[in-house]
């Protein structure tokens, strides 16, 4: 009991005075812990200050290089459909409103006693390589098939009018942000006002933040229990989407963007922060690409410039601000409809639009366009082929940053009819012969100029894989026989189209082994006349031909025509047993649809800097490697191929008085099926096969030919020109002996000659009271 007192009295003596709280020393770390806290705030405040600076001044987007198709260039005589002209305007976004007061607006007149269609345009104006073409209204008038007018509103001629290219695609950069930049000058004031009034109707008042917005999102979201309004102006907002992520956390997020909000107000303008934010903003997604910006959005979801939206389309993209994914109209049409007209409401009630026009726009439907058409790059192997040919020239950064202005060759016009032919006869022709995993791809040219305008290189135009155009190399069966012929052809001193050769059965021994081609009919054909041999394709006459020529001479010949591959020098090489992409050929045979000049084919035109410098330029490069002469020879006898021979069946569709020529090419158990010909004006290639390199039931006439002629039948372009070159006229020759003969000779054939190297033996001839074909050919001509 003692020790226990005797404790507890020590216990109540220490806990006397020497134990009091230190109030003043608590104080004094309290100021010193202030002092540092305000320290760290300041400097953390510095720090927020140099980052909002630092970006705000610098370069604040990386902008994608864009690249564009090429232009409608319309012109007096120009081939061109009604049809075909009005889906190239609606590609573009044009509008057929029944007047052309603003850009983009197109009257159609249409007389039902006259085939004439005539169009009143307002074009929009764009900044070609060369120049600026300015907005302007016009007149177009179009009639059986081509251009028949083309005046101002004045009645003044115009040589030419140039239509807006339609944007293809992009390369973007590595965040995938895509965006249009546009200056606050050129926002319709009725976007401009519509934002604030909905996002942020104090904002020309208010230092960056808020308090009673803040407070009032804070009374509703505990009410609410959640997060369902937020307090940030539109300062915050880029702050949250420049700088910032979108983390709700205080000290992470809301603290920092408070902070730099109002650094922003301090150091920047009001219209240069609103101009910013309207470059930024979020309003939806393109598979991997982020639409950025209400410039690109309207392009993304209408298909035209800002300038030109009207109430209910400026309603839904600021609709879009507070949720492009909720509110996305193509996933959740309904829901995007209550947000826009909500947004109309509120134009309503701030005097922005009418009560007559509040009752129209929210009665009209979302007017975006298909969901398709808002698709990352609407062509892919034609942007695979662009990109190619730019990582040549340019480094990868620099066309995902730079903001570079890409013009190429393609033609959407003829992109888009190359598309519905290969789709609609592959799948007719997978019906037909009850087969299926038939594949194709398809190359078109300018010809003479070597302007790629269309590339497929699937069977489904948007798939974005295998590029067979480019990468698929397959056997090229008789495609390769022209070429077998113009080596012929330019020995004009032996040889010319009525020299007679042999198609009887003939073998070669090669590797060991003797190769013995057949004619598809498995029949021999005797002597016949040259042309007759391209014609109708005949294996052993040409086999024999290459062989007597040499199998050197022949590959010369392919590599000259511009192949850059290996030719190998076997004797099955003749009929085709030679590797090449649809591109390959393309080149080749452009080389004989120009009069024998090589000219290497291109999608790139011109590329510019995103404010429109020039950075290179890619000129026409032309190259005479054969002589004019010789590939008109070849070409009147790929003519024949069309007309009498294994390409017949095309006029069955396309009308008589359209000169075109080309050449079948099938090779063994009908792996391959292909087609190549051209017009005055076009050059298209055509593949069918399987990928597993599997038979099909598919020749060249059955398959590849179908798609060919399906496509030409429906694209307005030019007949060959059938006047021959100086130093080449038309004559008779007689089919059995080669010599020359009369138009009523029986078994004579109207051909083209050399004049200096024509027969100078005539035949006496049966005399035939009619020569139908003859005359035909003879008709071309005269």
């Amino acid at each position: 009991m003692t020790k226990r007192r005797s404790t507890s009295r020590r216990t109540t003596k220490s806990s006397g005075p020497s134990s009091r709280i230190n109030w003043r020393a608590i104080s004094l770390w309290a100021f010193y812990a202030l002092l540092l806290i305000v320290a760290l705030v300041g400097i953390w405040t510095l720090y927020l200050d140099t980052v909002v600076r630092a970006k705000f001044e610098g370069k604040k987007w990386s902008l994608p290089a864009r690249v564009y198709a090429r232009p409608l260039e319309l012109y007096q005589g120009q081939s061109l459909t009604p049809a075909l002209f009005e889906q190239e305007l609606r590609a573009l976004g044009y509008r057929f409103d029944g007047s052309i007061n603003t850009p983009g607006q197109v009257i159609k007149k249409v007389t039902a006693s006259s085939p004439e269609v005539v169009y009143h345009i307002h074009s929009r104006g764009f900044d070609f390589w060369d120049k600026k073409e300015p907005a302007h209204k016009f007149m177009l008038r179009v009639a059986n098939g081509s251009v028949q007018g083309l005046i101002d509103l004045g009645g003044a001629d115009l040589p030419l009018v140039r239509l807006e290219p339609e944007e293809i695609g992009g390369f973007y950069p590595a965040d995938k942000e895509d965006r249009l930049l546009v200056r606050l000058s050129d926002l319709p004031p009725l976007l401009g006002e519509t934002l604030l009034a909905v996002e942020d109707k104090h904002f020309l008042e208010h230092h960056g933040v808020s308090p009673m917005a803040i407070l009032r999102a804070a009374w509703v979201n505990t009410t609410n229990g959640g997060v369902v309004q937020g307090g940030s102006t539109i300062t915050q907002q880029l702050v949250k989407n420049f700088y910032l992520t979108n983390e709700q956390s205080v000290l992470r997020r809301k603290i920092p963007e408070a902070i730099m909000a109002v650094l922003l107000e301090v150091h920047y303008s009001k219209s240069e922060i609103l101009e910013t934010y309207i470059n930024e903003v979020s309003l939806g997604q393109s598979g991997p690409r982020s639409i950025n910006g209400f410039a690109l959005g309207a392009q993304h979801y209408f298909r035209q410039p800002l300038r030109e939206l009207n109430a209910q389309q400026v309603a839904l993209l600021v609709g879009l601000v507070k949720g492009a994914s909720f509110y996305n109209p193509w996933r959740n049409p309904e829901r995007a409809k209550d947000r826009r007209n909500l947004v109309l409401s509120v134009m309503h009630q701030e005097g922005l639009i009418t009560d007559q026009q509040l009752k129209t726009a929210q009665a009209s439907p979302l007017g975006i366009v298909a969901a398709g058409d808002a698709r990352t790059t609407t062509y892919p192997a034609f942007m695979d082929l662009v990109k190619r040919q730019l990582n040549e020239d340019y480094d990868e950064d620099d066309l995902r940053s730079e903001g570079l202005r890409i013009f190429t060759t393609l033609s959407p016009m003829v992109q888009r009819q190359a598309e519905k032919s290969m789709k609609l006869r592959v799948e007719q022709l997978e019906k037909q012969f009850k087969t299926k995993n038939v594949q194709g791809s398809m190359v078109v040219t300018s010809v003479g100029g070597g302007e790629i305008l269309a590339l497929l290189g699937d069977r489904d135009p948007r798939f974005s894989g295998f590029n067979r155009a480019l990468d698929a190399k397959r056997p090229v069966g008789s495609l390769l026989k022209p070429f077998v012929y113009l080596t012929a052809l330019e020995n004009p001193q032996k040889y010319n189209l009525g020299t007679i050769i042999s198609d009887a059965p003939v073998s070669y021994k090669s590797g060991g082994k003797w190769w013995a081609p057949q004619n598809a009919d498995k029949k021999d054909h005797g002597d016949i006349p040259l042309y007759k041999g391209l014609a109708y394709s005949y294996n052993q006459s040409t086999a024999r031909l290459g062989m007597t020529l040499g199998l050197d001479a022949v590959a010369k010949t392919v590599k000259r025509a511009g192949y850059e591959g290996k030719v190998p020098e076997l004797p099955s090489m003749l009929l085709g047993a030679v590797d090449m992409s649809p591109m390959e050929i393309a080149g080749m045979y452009h080389t004989i649809a120009a009069d024998g000049v090589y000219t290497p084919l291109h999608a790139i035109r011109e590329v510019l800097t995103a404010d429109g410098k020039p950075l290179k330029r890619y000129p026409l490069e032309l190259e005479q490697r054969f002589e004019n002469e010789s590939t008109f020879l070849v070409q009147y006898a790929m003519q024949r191929t069309l007309r009498e021979g294994t390409g017949r069946s095309a006029y069955n569709q396309i009308p008589s008085q359209i000169d075109l020529a080309g050449k079948t090419g099938t090779t063994n158990d009908q792996r391959d099926s292909w087609f190549a010909g051209y017009s005055g004006e076009h050059l298209a290639i055509v593949w069918l096969g399987r990928d597993d390199n599997s038979a099909t039931p598919l020749s060249g006439a059955g398959g590849a030919l179908q798609v060919w002629t399906d496509f030409m039948k429906q694209l307005p372009t030019r007949s060959l020109e059938q006047e021959p070159p100086m130093g080449v006229s038309f004559d008779w020759i007689d089919d059995k002996t080669g010599k020359l003969s009369a138009e009523t000779c029986a078994g004579s054939t109207w051909l083209p000659l050399l004049e200096k190297f024509r027969p100078l033996e005539s035949v006496e001839c049966n005399i035939e009271s009619k020569n139908p074909v003859k005359n035909f050919w003879q008709k071309l001509v005269n």
